[in-house]
């Protein structure tokens, strides 16, 4: 094609309301043994395609992205790129790559009701639920095992005064946060100024962790407001950049905020667990099994979601463009 560098075709889905994009081509083949050490050969070589996929004008600030990788441990294998970071784990990218697999027929009814998928953070289970028609309904994650990181860490945020939080691990670092006091209502017509409160949060955050063992080399956590409606019932908003939020509850920040109630004794072993988002879909968790992680307990939680087609289409990058590369603005 005449004028074309490069091409990336791809199938975006969101997973309530949040948006994966899984690249089904066009990426160099990425060396190295484990999912690890291929998301670090991209890192090393390809991160200038990160915001070329996922940013403006190809994509927006909240994209994203999912990249297969070959296992040798699983029957699957997956990156998961974003905006700023690289993640270790994503559950609604797990969802969505679950949709993305069943559209293409590289999974059905007749291929079974689970598959094993390799991340970078480790493997997790995937069960799929199919209706009468052979059409992916909910899907279900068993999450690599949460578990507390810093607990009761106190903050000082500039004019907001001391906040108290837990820090948890699932694949990713969260900050547990607790809305109601801060008179942040949960709700799409407060999402502006949840960014910025999260923000100046998890910015507070940062300062507080620098130099923990806990934390060292790491990103800081990401903040996950949460407000409760009930037992085992929470609304979930989390911040992850002054421009970008987490449209789903967030699946992995389920998985810590339910082992986060375990911990604190608000939620029994046999108990569910329920996280909607600011638009009121709802993921739905519950405990798979304890270990021993990390010199702590640690909480394997399956989440459960579902997933939908948005689109279907090739990316390309133009010779001459000027933002061929890719821009945020923040």
């Amino acid at each position: 094609m005449i004028g074309v560098e490069a091409a990336f075709p791809y199938i975006d889905t969101h997973t309530a309301g949040h948006p994966t994009r899984a690249v089904l081509g066009g990426i160099p083949p990425l060396r190295g043994r484990s999912v690890l050490e291929k998301r670090e050969e991209f890192e090393r070589r390809f991160d200038h395609l990160r915001p070329a996929l996922l940013h403006e004008p190809r994509g927006h600030a909240a994209m994203v992205g999912l990249i297969p990788v070959s296992s040798e441990v699983a029957d699957f294998g997956a990156i998961f790129i974003s905006s700023y970071v690289y993640l270790g784990m994503c559950g609604h990218g797990t969802i969505g790559f679950a949709k993305t697999l069943a559209f293409t027929g590289a999974i059905s009814p007749a291929t079974g009701d689970r598959f094993t998928l390799e991340t970078p953070a480790g493997v997790v289970d995937v069960r799929l639920e199919w209706d009468g028609e052979g059409r992916l309904g909910a899907v279900s994650l068993k999450n690599v095992p949460a578990y507390m990181g810093i607990e009761g860490l106190e903050v000082e945020v500039p004019g907001l005064g001391t906040i108290r939080t837990d820090i948890l691990y699932s694949g990713m670092w969260y900050a547990m946060v607790d809305a109601d006091p801060l008179g942040l209502a949960l709700t799409p017509e407060n999402a502006s100024a949840g960014l910025a409160l999260g923000w100046r949060i998890k910015e507070a955050i940062a300062k507080a962790t620098d130099g923990r063992p806990e934390m060292r080399g790491l990103p800081a956590p990401s903040v996950l407001f949460h407000s409760d409606l009930g037992r085992g019932h929470s609304r979930q908003f989390l911040v992850l950049a002054p421009n970008k939020y987490d449209r789903s509850p967030c699946g992995t920040g389920t998985c810590a905020r339910m082992a986060q109630l375990l911990i604190r004794g608000e939620l029994s072993e046999t108990d569910a667990y329920r996280a909607e988002n600011i638009f009121g879909v709802s993921f739905t968790a519950e405990l798979a099994e304890k270990s021993e992680t990390c010199g702590t307990t640690g909480y394997a939680v399956i989440v459960r979601g579902e997933a939908h087609v948005a689109s279907q289409g090739t990316l390309y990058l133009e010779k001459g463009d000027p933002l061929s590369g890719g821009f945020l603005s923040r």
